[in-house]
């Protein structure tokens, strides 16, 4: 009967073991999306600037545009 409840102790101090390993790893997991979802964003705001340069080159290479008419 004493081995059972030592048993059960250890089982039940593992468990509690695992818990808290599991829920550090998820907290970690969320850490890196967002960081993630944050340098995705920071690289579509990157994207869009380098685009808006790139037209406006364009548009000066073009020169001046001839109204029809």
């Amino acid at each position: 009967m004493m081995s059972q409840n030592r048993q059960e102790a250890k089982d039940r101090l593992r468990a509690s073991h695992d818990y808290q390993i599991n829920l550090k790893a998820e907290l970690e997991i969320r850490q890196l999306h967002q960081k993630l979802d944050h340098l995705l964003s920071r690289q579509w705001e990157r994207l869009v600037e380098i685009q808006e340069v790139q037209i406006e080159l364009l548009n000066e290479m073009q020169g001046p545009r001839m109204k029809p008419g």
